[in-house]
């Protein structure tokens, strides 16, 4: 009988292996530090052999983005619209700060995947089928991914992140302030933002709930006055 080897078995290299290598790195270090050489190191394989699974840097980047889109919560269109949107909206931000390098991406892709095309589907179809107008669901569309996009990008480059550090830093501001010269930030910053349970992720539920009810509005107009008007050149 032959000695059986004692070398273990090398997972065999994949594109959604590559995938996911890239996408490890990426959140560890930055997306600055994803070259085709680091990935090959972190797969322990040749760059060439990457070759044989995606075309490029721009093919990984492309993919990277699809597996971000096929972590977002996807609305079926039976479903509530407003309670569909609500989720989609907390689960792109939770994937957003999950990869933080991915809210530069996720809208610059110029050859989207399967699943960022199914998500983009599903979300017009939720809003067509609840009622929307074609130009009210290209409003609403684009007024919940600005505000999520938005908000995240504002957390991620807040320079603070627990309570304790926006306490820390908001006391720090306000110490050597005088009263009478700003006083509407000092009443913010003592009544509000040093209470205790003050949090500026709770901004972003209150925030989505106005977008909602303005959507509501908007659903409920005739298809007509949601288009934008021609103004008139001149009185009669």
């Amino acid at each position: 009988m032959s000695k059986q080897s004692s070398q273990p078995q090398r997972t065999p290299l994949t594109r959604e292996r590559a995938l996911i290598a890239a996408m490890g790195i990426a959140d560890a270090e930055s997306i600055a530090a994803l070259t085709m050489r680091r990935l090959a190191q972190e797969l322990g394989v040749e760059a060439m052999s990457l070759y044989h699974h995606v075309a490029n840097k721009d093919d990984i980047l492309d993919g990277m983005v699809d597996l971000v889109f096929a972590e977002i919560d996807i609305p079926e269109l039976d479903d509530d619209w407003r309670i569909t949107m609500r989720a989609r909206s907390h689960s792109t931000r939770a994937a957003l700060r999950r990869h933080p390098w991915a809210l530069a991406l996720l809208e610059s892709r110029s050859a989207p995947g399967p699943a960022t095309l199914f998500h983009h589907n599903q979300v017009l179809g939720r809003l067509r089928t609840a009622g929307f107008s074609l130009v009210a669901t290209g409003h609403a569309y684009a007024l919940l991914d600005s505000y999520v996009y938005g908000f995240v990008h504002q957390e991620q480059t807040l320079p603070f992140e627990t309570p304790d550090e926006t306490k820390a830093l908001a006391a720090s501001i306000i110490d050597p302030l005088a009263a009478e010269e700003y006083p509407y930030l000092i009443e913010m910053a003592t009544d509000m933002v040093l209470q205790p349970g003050y949090a500026f992720a709770n901004e972003f539920e209150f925030g989505l709930e106005l977008i909602l009810d303005g959507l509501e509005r908007l659903r409920s107009q005739p298809s007509s006055t949601s288009r934008r008007s021609t103004p008139r050149k001149g009185p009669r």
